[in-house]
């Protein structure tokens, strides 16, 4: 896989230099670059990915977001101020909204709702979202943020990977639609706000002296990510 010849431009806008985000990402670099640049990403990229790898991954990617929504629900209660919990509350609701969208993206894609709903859970499905649950019921806030860190800042990440890909296939790519929405302003704010809130929490929540906890449940968390890429390529 290799690591792409490229830094990717406002790669490092994500967390401060020197805080927790940024540190807990280059502590795992090589587990980093297999799930940012991993070969279903490239597949994205270059709009080789088989289209049956992606119908797999959206169906699962729908499932994972009604526990993504669990886990913001657990946000809610580990939250460390109300500021807090009305954030996370509003999260849910935007998640929840999200996963209409998806309905209709799937649909668009040729899979009907009834599909959707109708699929089990793969196993790599259950092992990352019930890790991330695990991590928030066994810790606090910052564990539990730590743990969802790799999708919510990940996906930006991927999405600016992407971006920078001199062999990036734009005119007719059918995973277009994909890329510009985690490509969009709107998400890259959101992603690097999740990273500075890494940052904060590390400071308040002694995230220097827990690093190597936090660094092990990192980079867990972007191992089941590739693992999540992964079953949709093992599916074509």
């Amino acid at each position: 896989m290799g690591t792409p010849a490229w830094i990717p431009a406002g790669e490092n806008d994500f967390g401060a230099e020197s805080g927790l985000y940024r540190r807990l990402r280059d502590g795992c670099a090589q587990e980093w670059v297999a799930y940012t640049w991993h070969p279903f990403v490239q597949g994205l990229s270059d709009g080789t990915l088989p289209l049956a790898a992606f119908r797999t991954y959206l169906i699962q990617d729908y499932l994972f977001l009604i526990h993504f929504a669990r886990a913001k629900a657990l946000a809610v209660f580990k939250a460390e101020s109300i500021e807090a919990m009305r954030e996370k509350t509003a999260s849910i609701g935007a998640i929840l909204a999200e996963t209409s969208l998806h309905l209709t993206y799937c649909a668009e894609w040729g899979i009907p709702e009834p599909v959707v709903r109708g699929t089990p859970e793969s196993a790599e499905t259950v092992s990352y979202t019930r890790y991330v649950i695990d991590r928030g019921l066994a810790g606090d806030i910052l564990d539990l943020e730590v743990a969802l860190a790799p999708c919510t800042v990940g996906y930006a990440e991927v999405a600016l990977r992407i971006l920078a890909d001199p062999k990036r296939r734009v005119e007719g790519n059918p995973y277009q639609s994909w890329i510009d929405s985690y490509g969009s302003a709107s998400y890259q704010a959101m992603a690097r706000a999740a990273a500075a809130r890494i940052d904060t929490l590390g400071e308040s929540h002694g995230g220097a002296a827990r690093f190597r906890s936090l660094s092990g449940t990192f980079a867990e968390a972007a191992r089941l990510e590739a693992r999540f890429w992964q079953q949709g390529l093992d599916a074509a």
